[in-house]
């Protein structure tokens, strides 16, 4: 998976476009990069918040644990993401666990080294700001969706939130490589496994959607969107 320079992949990332080359130098010689094998740790939950990461390839999910042990899933990130960013707001633990979710190549930069690179580009600082903010964002209609929707419409949005991310449209159909389980989408959308399956198995009974263990296909998003 290193086989592309992280030069690559740092002149690749949507994140740093503009930036003048001997400050991509600069952020190359600062930054490592690191295969991550599937379900490997990031970061913990209370783990000192000294590091940015940028996910290259692959998917990792962010999460948290309740007292009881049971986990909610946060987001699932995917190339082109910045994630761990809020070191440079004051966070100064991590409040959730990064995983990744199947191999995946991430670079990894300090705190320190992240913030004078901000300090010294006004424009990707900017960027920043709207990509927190972004984020807040998203955080707060998941919030809605769980106090306004059922379970089964949370179900949908997910789905067509998902499919708009990471699908491939491919005729009039919109093809997903996942790797996440009827648990992982449980977590994501505050209901349980046997919700998922069940409604699942109802979109596809109505052919609206089909799935495999590691594929889901949107045979029709019109449907999919209308049930929500």
């Amino acid at each position: 998976m290193l086989s592309k320079s992280k030069i690559w992949y740092l002149e690749n990332f949507n994140l740093f476009e503009g930036l003048k080359p001997d400050k991509m130098m600069e952020l190359d010689r600062k930054m490592s990069m690191n295969n991550i094998k599937r379900n490997q740790i990031i970061y913990f939950a209370d783990e000192p918040s000294n590091s940015i990461f940028l996910l290259k390839e692959g998917q990792v999910k962010l999460s948290r644990v309740s007292e009881d042990g049971r986990e909610a899933i946060i987001a699932i990130l995917k190339p082109g993401e910045i994630f761990g960013e809020l070191a440079i707001t004051g966070e100064t633990n991590r409040e959730d666990s990064a995983i990744a979710m199947d191999e995946a190549v991430i670079c990894t930069i300090s705190k320190e080294n992240f913030e004078m690179l901000l300090m010294d580009n006004p424009k990707l600082n900017l960027k920043i700001i709207k990509i927190i903010g972004l984020k807040l964002q998203k955080v707060e209609r998941g919030l809605e969706n769980m106090i306004f929707k059922d379970s089964y419409s949370r179900i949908n949005y997910f789905l067509v939130n998902y499919a708009k991310d990471y699908g491939k449209k491919i005729g009039d159909e919109i093809f997903i490589k996942s790797s996440l389980t009827h648990q992982d989408i449980a977590s994501l959308t505050a209901t349980s496994r046997q919700t998922v399956t069940t409604a699942m198995n109802k979109l596809k009974d109505k052919k609206i959607i089909d799935f495999t263990r590691n594929r889901i296909i949107i045979r029709d998003l019109n449907k999919l969107q209308k049930s929500i």
